[in-house]
């Protein structure tokens, strides 16, 4: 084992046995239940929502609204595909799993499937940074309440048993990061829409002074 795998493997312990404990608050009733309203950061209801406000922005014929709705899904398609990247690069048990066994594992990745072992990173407070980030930046009257929800969708991790603080912390840099790309991208297309339509528009402004000369 390299001494850097080694290095990483000894922190993800030490954090273990630091806050580790925390896991054992996830069978108190107002825990799970916090922890069943975090599921709404879970892929499909954020990919409903996303796709709720384009079609309430194309129904209403409000761009606004269509591009919030756009970069959500994008942003939150962007954090989902980077913290299956790193869930698949490293296997680490979830706390509550880690108690159970009465020890901490931590290695890299073999493809497991059990989720059990994919605690790094969180993709709940991935998504829901993601798009709650795509809200406060299209929307600035709901950045409050939609980052409000995230931290509470992360914060409600750790007592939950699901993660650790560095799953948390990374999570929430994937969705930073997978909303500002979003915005770039989507603000690259409509820079390049809006030319094509002046194009456009131009283009027949000149033929209809060609058919018509004064």
């Amino acid at each position: 084992m390299g001494k850097k795998h080694k290095k990483a493997r000894d922190l993800a312990k030490a954090e273990h046995d630091a806050i580790g404990a925390a896991a054992k608050a996830a069978d108190h009733p107002p825990v799970a239940l916090a922890g069943k309203a975090s599921e709404i950061a879970d892929q499909p209801p954020l990919v409903a929502l996303s796709l709720a406000t384009i079609g309430v922005g194309l129904m209403l014929r409000r761009r606004d609204v269509t591009r919030t709705g756009t970069r959500m899904l994008l942003a939150h398609a962007l954090a989902t595909a980077g913290k299956t990247v790193l869930k698949r690069a490293i296997d680490r048990s979830r706390p509550r799993r880690a108690l159970k066994d009465g020890e901490h594992e931590a290695r890299a990745g073999s493809g497991s499937d059990d989720t059990e072992f994919n605690s790094f990173p969180s993709g709940h407070t991935a998504g829901a940074v993601s798009v709650a980030e795509a809200i406060a930046r299209t929307a600035p009257t709901y950045a409050a309440p939609a980052r409000g929800g995230a931290a509470f969708v992360a914060a409600v991790q750790l007592p939950r048993g699901a993660h650790y603080p560095s799953d948390v912390a990374v999570g929430a840099g994937i969705g930073w990061v997978a909303d500002r790309i979003a915005g770039l991208a989507i603000n690259a297309g409509e820079r390049a829409i809006d030319r094509r339509r002046q194009t456009k528009e131009d283009a027949g402004a000149l033929a209809e002074a060609e058919a018509h000369p004064s």
